[in-house]
């Protein structure tokens, strides 16, 4: 079978490939994982340990480099770039993910919400029952972890002090969360300079407080992409529960090109996701989750 595959690959001329790939894939890409862990079975947050591992396959024979993700945001070249990106900053970001992108190479980025590592706050948006459930797999690493990493070429930036919506919170306590996590990351680790915004979401208001924490680039997942600011970069989430063909469809340039278009506006206003969030700020946002691809979870 892999003779037949190669032989087919080999009858297809350079050219005819190369502008095959550049329909198929986007020439930047930029994706959002939250665990790669075994033992912890979650739809929305935890991928498995060989499905991360296809995952990175497909990226690797598609021919993309991996980088950060503040590196793929200032990028302005021509080559076909990936940042593998962990919002949470779960163990499993370093037992599991790092040693597989080691395998190959690669840097990832991790975005930490400061409060838990610092004030020893839970983490709240992960249930209770979960947690207790899978006490080590919903941990997060330790400041030695995450300078470990950063020492590997990692990129370590922030998802915020306590992981609020921050469109929700007047000035201070945005510049709060966003300042205050900066300061924590870079006492510890030596550099930030990336956010990610907690629950995907981005505003004006939010990408505005951002640069003026210091920031230098920040993403959210859900709306319409554009690039051209380099705090609103697009990522794509990757679920739990998607499959080769799901994660073959987000990585697509089709997708991307969807995403960025006014279609996806009015797809997002014909589900109803579009508006006002739920009232309540400590719960989480059902409508983004639902938007980014995501179960909703209680």
């Amino acid at each position: 079978m892999a003779a037949e595959a190669s032989a087919t690959v080999q009858i297809v001329p350079g050219p005819v490939r190369r502008g095959l790939d550049s329909v198929r894939w986007p020439r930047r890409l930029l994706l959002c994982f939250h665990a790669v862990d075994e033992t912890w079975s979650d739809p929305s947050l935890s991928v498995p340990p060989p499905v991360f591992e296809h995952f990175l396959d497909t990226l690797l024979r598609a021919g993309y480099r991996g980088t950060t993700f503040g590196e793929i945001a200032r990028d302005r070249g021509r080559d076909r770039l990936a940042a593998i990106t962990f919002d949470d900053a779960y163990t499993s970001v370093g037992r599991v993910a790092a040693p597989l992108l080691d395998e190959i190479g690669w840097p990832g980025t991790v975005f930490v919400p400061t409060a838990p590592l610092v004030d020893g706050t839970p983490l709240y948006w992960v249930g209770s029952d979960i947690q207790a459930l899978h006490p080590v797999a919903t941990a997060q690493p330790g400041w030695e972890q995450l300078v470990g990493l950063a020492g590997r070429g990692w990129e370590v930036g922030s998802h915020s002090r306590t992981h609020r919506l921050l469109s929700r919170l007047d000035d201070g306590e945005l510049m709060h969360e966003l300042a205050g996590s900066r300061a924590e990351i870079t006492a510890a680790v030596g550099a930030c300079t990336s956010v990610s915004y907690p629950w995907g979401e981005v505003d004006a208001r939010v990408a505005a407080a951002a640069r003026s924490a210091g920031y230098t680039a920040g993403s959210g997942l859900a709306g319409r992409f554009s690039w051209g600011d380099d705090m609103r970069v697009p990522r794509v989430a990757v679920a739990g529960d998607d499959g080769p063909r799901r994660f073959a469809l987000k990585a697509s340039r089709p997708f991307w090109a969807f995403r960025a278009s006014p279609l996806w506006h009015a797809l997002e206003s014909a589900r109803g996701l579009r508006g006002p969030r739920d009232a309540d700020p400590v719960s989480p946002p059902r409508k983004i989750a639902q938007k980014l691809g995501f179960r909703a979870r209680t």
